[in-house]
């Protein structure tokens, strides 16, 4: 009797087993979720071992490397003039007009070889300081100029300087400026803070900015001649050769003097000009348009 009830209950266990998985969804069967194709992927170790993925340069990587063959100076002529010089290459300076030019031609100069046969590097191997009011002997930042680069932006002749030249309005005069780069726009922007200091009008009188000529006594261009220079208040002005008469390029202790107020030309260096005053050949009412000296100045 005992065994017959034994066979009856394993019956009905079997049966109620068998309802129970038919009426029940197959998914819910799943005691152990299959793994995704994420969680089964290599993963970052602790012993610093790469992600596959990871090993591939992401575009800030890549960009970092890119950078990091571009010699310092020529990035900043890219930043200071993007409409003009496009990219460094293997060496060279790519223009937008589709040449070329090489950065640094590996001569070791001068300062008076510089100063004549300059490479667009060299424009750039005196610091600008717009906190330093005295040069130190042969501190002469920005006199040092690359005439090949700057006439593939501003004119390579007198007639192509004229067809960039625009009209300023200046304190009552009408100045002509080259508008490339935004230099005579720049110019705008000065006259524009300066008019809101009546104190400063007596240092402000246009003394000349376009004139095609080569530097008195040498071969190399003024800056003058691509219209982006521009010397004012020559009444109240002071030059190295006047003050040292005589005097060669690499004299020593040259005497210094300036009268200009440093309001002045601070205002002029907020908007891409340099200041022949910081000059240890001085020239205090000169002030040239020459962005790539500031930029990241102090």
């Amino acid at each position: 009797m005992k065994i017959a009830k034994l066979i009856v209950l394993a019956s009905i266990g079997m049966m109620a087993a068998s309802i129970y998985l038919s009426c029940t969804p197959q998914g819910a069967r799943q005691h152990r979720p299959e793994a995704s194709a994420e969680a089964t992927a290599p993963v970052k170790k602790s012993t610093g071992v790469e992600h596959p993925r990871a090993a591939q340069p992401t575009t800030t990587t890549q960009a970092k490397q890119a950078s990091a063959s571009v010699p310092a100076g020529a990035a900043t002529l890219m930043k200071a003039y993007p409409n003009f010089v496009t990219g460094y290459k293997d060496g060279k300076l790519l223009l937008a007009d589709g040449t070329s030019m090489t950065y640094n031609d590996g001569k070791h100069k001068s300062y008076t070889e510089l100063l004549d046969n300059a490479d667009p590097d060299d424009m750039l191997s005196i610091p600008y300081d717009p906190g330093k009011w005295k040069p130190g002997y042969l501190d002469d930042p920005g006199r040092i100029r690359c005439d090949a680069l700057l006439k593939k932006m501003y004119g390579g002749s007198a007639s192509a300087v004229r067809s960039n030249l625009v009209t300023v309005d200046w304190f009552g005069q009408h100045v002509q400026f080259n508008k490339n780069n935004g230099a005579a726009q720049a110019l705008r922007q000065v006259a524009a803070e300066l008019a809101h200091y009546p104190e400063l009008r007596p240092y402000l009188k246009s003394s000349g900015t376009f004139y095609w000529r080569a530097v008195r006594g040498a071969q190399r261009m003024s800056a003058h001649s691509y219209g982006i220079a521009f010397d004012i208040g020559v009444d109240k002005s002071d030059n190295w050769l006047w003050s040292n008469p005589g005097s060669s390029e690499t004299r020593k202790g040259l005497t210094y003097h300036n009268k200009f107020p440093h309001q002045l030309v601070q205002i002029f260096e907020k908007h891409g000009f340099i200041w022949g005053g910081r000059w240890y050949h001085y020239d205090t009412m000169h002030f040239e348009y020459r962005p790539e000296l500031l930029v990241g100045a102090k």
